[in-house]
């Protein structure tokens, strides 16, 4: 199976759960024998590539190519002084913060109909979504593909586009859509680059069933068009690590990771904190991440006094997110709108007990997790403190929730997603996308 995958994001260059999926999709599936090419944005350092390898082809074609004969996966990637221009005019562009995308919907934040997105190298995102899709068309001439997949509406040209060149089905995958990310004050252009996918594609998957109820209310999308298939987590190759020390023995420590927008609810976790502070004192808040309320955040744990015991540490990668939930008691999820939600995985794999909202899709496969309205503060600082006060809960969620992950394995999700492969072959969806591009530049 000949697969072409667009996606925004993957590691080393990776700032929220998007790009850890399609790393977890993509090695699961050339384990089942498919060969995947990844289109990216820009370069990927060698020195912190994992089961790729970084290959400079000779010449001057603006690519680099990675490719590992074990794991079939090979990843092009466009170069950055298309996709990922710098800002010329530092009064105009501006060079944003990792975890930054604006409404681009990994680790930004919503904006208002009509405003620019800007995008971590700086620049209307919107135009370099239009450079990778001409750049993506140069890159596959001359390939040949079963199907095409497309991750999240930065990647949905390029996907059409391919689509077209090649006769090849496209399928697209939402991890997240406009209204997630920002509620009822959508971006237009951003909302009718979705639907355009979605209606264009041969099929679609979902994060989840609630991902799934959105694209057909909101875009007018048939059911049966719609396949949900789950994220999952790998963490047969993660080595044992003692924790580190604890600066405070005698206190307990709530985690909340992610960013800091209003699709998270970090101002409902602030508001519990509060609460649970009034009747505890041996207790520290963490919130791990970046993101355009996390100002307001802090202003609002400052006027509710409890700034002395809310820790922020800003964005997180790596070695870090690995320390902050080896030192978590509990860790908790309270977002508004979550199309799935990763890291609750990630905190379970630690042993660490979770609290996640209702309105996620991450619940729908969960069940040794506590759950709660994210608008319920005081129903989540009464959970919040019964796994603090309680030890057997505390073990028993930890215990119990670790080994629901041995069900939730990348493995099944590729499976899931080349049977798709399967049923989508020879359907492809005409189009002139890559012409439609050149003719307006």
């Amino acid at each position: 199976m000949q697969v072409l995958m667009f996606g925004w994001e993957f590691p080393p260059f990776i700032s929220g759960g998007l790009g850890t999926a399609c790393y977890g999709l993509t090695k699961a599936m050339t384990r089942l024998g498919a060969d995947v090419v990844f289109v990216l944005p820009q370069p990927v350092d060698t020195s912190h590539s994992s089961h790729v390898t970084l290959l400079t082809p000779e010449g001057t074609v603006p690519a680099r190519k990675l490719h590992d004969a074990s794991a079939r996966i090979r990843i092009l990637a466009t170069d950055p002084r298309s996709a990922y221009a710098r800002p010329q005019d530092p009064a105009q562009r501006r060079q944003a913060r990792p975890g930054d995308l604006g409404s681009a919907g990994l680790h930004g934040s919503a904006n208002r109909p009509g405003s620019v997105v800007k995008s971590h190298y700086g620049g209307d995102l919107f135009d370099e979504v239009d450079r990778y899709t001409r750049m993506a068309c140069r890159l596959i001439e001359g390939y040949s593909f079963d199907v095409i997949h497309a991750h999240d509406w930065m990647t949905y040209q390029a996907g059409m586009a391919a689509s077209a060149m090649t006769g090849a089905p496209l399928i697209v995958h939402v991890h997240s859509t406009e209204f997630d990310r920002g509620g009822e004050l959508v971006n237009q252009r951003i909302y009718d680059i979705e639907r355009r996918g979605m209606h264009y594609a041969a099929h679609i998957i979902a994060v989840s069933s609630l991902t799934k109820s959105m694209i057909v209310s909101r875009y007018g999308i048939e059911p049966a068009k719609v396949t949900v298939v789950y994220n999952a987590i790998d963490t047969d190759d993660r080595p044992e690590v003692e924790p580190p020390p604890r600066i405070r023995t005698h206190e307990k420590t709530v985690l909340f990771l992610g960013r800091i927008t209003m699709q998270k609810g970090p101002e409902f976790f602030v508001a519990a904190a509060k609460k649970v502070l009034q009747q505890m004192d041996n207790v520290r808040f963490v919130m791990a991440g970046s993101g355009d309320l996390a100002p307001k955040v802090v202003e609002m744990a400052a006027r509710e006094g409890i700034g002395r015991k809310l820790i922020f540490t800003g964005f997180l990668r790596g070695g870090d997110v690995e320390r902050v939930f080896r030192i978590a008691d509990l860790f908790v999820m309270p977002s508004v709108s979550e199309p799935f939600g990763l890291v609750p995985l990630e905190a379970l794999s630690y042993g660490v007990p979770v609290i996640i909202s209702k309105q996620s899709g991450v619940s729908e496969v969960l069940t040794n997790v506590l759950k709660v309205d994210f608008w319920d503060v005081d129903e989540m600082a009464k959970q919040i403190m019964a796994v603090l006060r309680s030890p057997s809960l505390h073990a028993r969620l930890s215990d119990q929730g670790r080994a629901e992950l041995s069900r939730l394995k990348w493995e099944n999700s590729a499976r899931q997603c080349l049977e798709l492969y399967e049923r989508m072959r020879n359907r492809p969806i005409g189009g002139g996308v890559c012409q439609e591009l050149e003719a307006n530049n």
